[in-house]
């Protein structure tokens, strides 16, 4: 991501240079959120239709397509010959697995009781956000905190071989087994390994090749140096307009409700943020403390705050139905997260200059 992007995602003075869009980003990603919800409130019935009509299975095309172009230009810009070393830090791998594979999913479990356990259906939906562990979006907030990209990459290929072969069994101990512990019914999950792998492959395996290819062929073709400075910042935009193109459309899904049960939104939200927030700082503070730099501390904390929400509303869609509390609540995830990941951005240059000054 340009300089001029991190600057305006941050709050810093603007130059001349900035374009419209990046000068104004925060502003623009809230109103993508509310033309999103205003679509879905006023075209109801045409929303509906609409999706209908561009979705295979549980997979929105439009969705997909937008995440899909969002995630590749920051995938178009890994070093993708060094990622041996990625794989070779035992260190950072270990910490992100606690992360996202035992600390992430176990607070969002207490936070999904503590908070909806007299709405079961709204709980289920924020345990299944909690499971899902972070592929895509995560590329995005890392870009423009300036976290290390290629860690990034390595970090979000690691948790989808870890969310191929376990989501299914997560989500069944999670939602299955464990509410009966605390005196609650416990919900039957059927979502199978392929299920898993197919959303995996669309939200990341897609990107991931296309961005791989275009170095690989690219930087042969016309060098490194073309590469870096004439393709990459001729495909940097593309990321925050299919970002807002994405936020328009997963937000009418569900404007309707959103607008009709604001004290619902409320009360997801509330232990969303606590995730989110609480993620974030655990996970700065323990990227820090094993000596890791600043752009792997930062990508350590965004890789475990964030989360796989195409993933979840394609679960809770597929088992609970479109029309379920588990997949509103899945629904309220990115409306929750978008903005916060935005704030943490701050947060994440704060720390910076508090932590990593002298080192």
């Amino acid at each position: 991501m340009s300089k001029a992007v991190t600057a305006a995602a941050v709050g810093t003075p603007s130059s001349p240079r900035l374009s419209f869009i990046d000068r104004y980003l925060t502003l623009w990603i809230f109103l993508a959120m509310a033309i999103g919800v205003g679509i879905g409130f006023l075209f109801t019935a045409a929303v509906q239709r609409f999706n209908t009509a561009v979705s295979v299975g549980t997979t929105n095309i439009p969705i997909a397509i937008g995440l899909i172009l969002m995630m590749y230009p920051p995938l178009a810009k890994v070093h993708y010959e060094d990622l041996g070393d990625v794989f070779r830090n035992w260190k950072i791998l270990g910490l992100s697995l606690v992360q996202n594979w035992v600390i992430g999913p176990v607070l969002m479990f207490i936070l999904a009781i503590l908070f909806l356990r007299n709405y079961p259906e709204y709980m289920i939906g924020l345990i299944l956000i909690g499971l899902a562990r972070c592929i895509a979006m995560v590329i995005v907030w890392n870009e423009l905190a300036k976290g290390d990209s290629d860690y990034a990459a390595g970090l979000v290929a690691f948790n989808s071989i870890f969310q191929v072969l376990f989501y299914s069994v997560y989500a069944w101990v999670f939602i299955t087994v464990l509410p009966t512990w605390f005196g609650m019914s416990g919900a039957i999950v059927k979502i199978s390994i392929s299920e898993i792998a197919e959303t995996v492959f669309i939200y990341l395996g897609i990107p991931f090749i296309a961005g791989f290819l275009t170095r690989f062929f690219l930087v042969r073709a016309r060098g490194v140096s073309w590469y870096q400075k004439t393709f990459v910042s001729k495909i940097s935009p593309i990321t925050l307009i299919a970002l807002l193109f994405t936020i328009v459309v997963m937000f009418s899904l569900k404007g309707e409700l959103i607008v009709q049960l604001p004290l619902d939104v409320g009360r997801i939200a509330v232990p969303l943020l606590l995730y989110f927030g609480m993620m974030f700082l655990v996970s700065f503070v323990m990227g820090y403390s094993i000596g890791a730099d600043y752009s792997k501390t930062a990508t350590l904390a965004f890789t475990a705050a964030s989360n796989n929400f195409e993933l979840a509303i394609a679960v809770a869609v597929a088992v609970f139905g479109i029309n379920s509390g588990a997949a509103f609540a899945a629904v309220i995830g990115p409306l929750i997260e978008v903005p916060v990941m935005i704030g943490l951005v701050n947060v994440a240059f704060y720390l910076q200059k508090v932590w990593f000054g002298s080192r």
